[in-house]
């Protein structure tokens, strides 16, 4: 093992190296990934040297995620207390389920829950679970939301028609979820939307009467902290009257933006979230923390308990069930996903974790002014979103965005928005610095002059 460690630290430089001196990495076009790289599985073993090399080549065109020319994806960047946990959390190798497999593990993902808990508003008696991701929170809080509904659910199925309403602009992982748990993709009902891609509450109210009226039951709301695209927050506070008024479970996906509970300053785009009968944040998205690291908590934990625990006598041999987390889990044997959080947590404390998201917000608005003071680019987002959309010179956003990742300048994205294409920069990574946000701009800007116009004047 002290070997494999050798090795590791050694491939661990080599990817610090990498991202120091290649930023951008040179992609290799699908049709040719077999023949540039080993990646063949052989009835013989390979010796160290040669699968130390065989990696380094695999590291050298491996997409750098933590450098500050990706702002791909809702993620970037690498912490180093944050990567200490989780590097700790795969030596240790527990399984979460039980305290006797799990040990101190279980307190420190409880300790976690539990503040997490009280930053959402909830009581000192709510509960939550950690998740393979936000699609999988998501999940959770629909399953919860439908046995809350109909207890008979989970022994006899369906025998009503249940609705779903949830924002046009929310994750996909809403629909997908109702076709897995058997509600079907149909009885989801989509909330139009305004200008900033925030839900519009009266075309809610009009949808679940028009279900009542037609004798289905409706029985769950999704609210979005956060939208994939503008990165947009639904007014929840309107929001949770409507499903008080009705009797509808509501839930906050919050996997991409739920981060701003720890922040004074900007924890009012949530407002109201006290009200909320689930809330599901992603730390791995704005808390900085290795992926994955999903956290759904809910203010009903006999709920949580209801719809995800099972007895088996030869898993559950010791203590109680509060200290059994695999009792309000979707899974059994799960990877420590909260010693991470923790240890960054533990380190700069809830005010460090607040500077993070509060530096996101401020990154955003000097990427913001630039585009509003210089006349070649087109602003399509709206303030306090960490989402930065827009144009350039009316060039194809599409095209831009796949002729910088070619090029290996840069690592960005693009979205749409009613019927509108535009560029989607992510401030999400908290190491960037003033400097980092002008640099993407004149790369791009270089990018287009040395590349874009040229082809489209050729």
């Amino acid at each position: 093992m002290q070997n494999d460690l050798e090795i590791f630290l050694q491939l661990a430089k080599q990817l610090l190296l990498e991202e120091e001196n290649h930023p951008v990495t040179q992609p290799i076009p699908t049709s040719e990934l077999y023949q540039k790289l080993d990646l063949s599985l052989n009835t013989e073993g390979t010796i160290d040297d040669e699968l130390i090399e065989n990696l380094k080549s695999i590291i050298k065109s491996t997409p750098k995620t933590a450098t500050k020319s990706f702002f791909n994806q809702l993620f970037g960047g690498r912490i180093g207390k944050a990567t200490l946990g989780d590097l700790l959390a795969v030596m240790l190798n527990n399984s979460m389920y039980t305290y006797k497999v799990a040990g101190p593990q279980v307190g420190i993902e409880k300790q976690v829950l539990k503040n997490i808990c009280k930053l959402t508003g909830y009581s000192e008696h709510s509960d939550g679970t950690f998740a393979p991701g936000g699609s999988m929170s998501n999940m959770m809080a629909l399953i919860m939301a439908r046995d809350a509904k109909n207890n008979a659910i989970r022994t006899k199925g369906l025998s009503t028609k249940m609705t779903l309403y949830t924002s046009a602009e929310s994750h996909y992982s809403i629909s997908k979820n109702t076709a897995l748990i058997g509600i079907g993709r149909e009885q989801v009902r989509f909330i139009k939307t305004n200008e900033k891609g925030e839900m519009l509450t009266d075309h809610l109210e009009i949808l679940i009467k028009d279900d009542i009226i037609h004798g289905h039951t409706p029985f769950f709301i999704n609210a979005t902290a956060g939208t994939t695209v503008l990165g947009a927050f639904d007014d929840i506070e309107a929001i949770a009257k409507i499903s008080k008024k009705h009797k509808l479970w509501l839930h906050v996906d919050g996997a991409y933006c739920g981060g701003v509970i720890f922040s004074h300053t900007y924890k009012y785009l949530v407002k109201g979230l006290e009200h909320s009968d689930s809330f599901s944040v992603n730390a791995h998205k704005m808390l900085g923390t290795p992926l994955s690291c999903s956290i759904i908590v809910t203010k009903h934990p006999k709920q949580l308990h209801h719809s995800f625990s099972n007895e088996a006598e030869y898993l559950y041999q010791t203590d109680g069930d509060d200290f059994n987390l695999g009792k309000t889990s979707m899974q059994c044997g799960r990877r420590n996903d909260a010693l991470k959080l923790w240890t960054l947590w533990k380190s700069v404390g809830t005010n460090g974790l607040e500077k993070i998201v509060d530096k996101q917000f401020k990154m955003a608005q000097i990427a913001r002014n630039y585009i509003k003071n210089h006349s070649d680019y087109k602003l399509y987002s709206y303030d306090n979103s960490i989402s930065v959309c827009f144009n350039y010179k009316n060039i194809d956003a599409k095209e831009l965005c796949t002729s910088l990742y070619e090029e290996a300048r840069l690592m960005v994205g693009f979205g749409s928005y009613k019927n509108e294409q535009f560029v989607r920069m992510v401030t999400i990574n908290s190491l960037l610095e003033e400097n980092d946000i002008l640099v993407f701009f004149k790369t791009l800007e270089m990018h287009v002059d040395d590349k874009m116009l040229k082809i489209s004047t050729s």
